[in-house]
């Protein structure tokens, strides 16, 4: 017997030996939390151009 089909065989077996399965949509809306963290690219470029400025301006520090 071909492992799919032997898979499929065995959840059925399952589901008939639990009972009744039951799906429905949950009562609240899913939410998705999406808090991005930024701070690395702004400090990036923040550090880039402080270095281009000493790099331009080697007197100055």
């Amino acid at each position: 017997m071909r492992p799919a089909l032997k898979a499929a065989f065995t959840m059925t077996a399952l589901l008939m030996a639990a009972g009744c399965v039951k799906l429905q949509a949950p009562d609240k809306p899913i939410e998705i939390n999406m808090n991005l963290n930024i701070r690395h690219e702004v400090i990036v470029k923040l550090e880039k151009d402080v270095q281009d400025l000493i790099q331009s301006n080697p007197g100055v520090f």
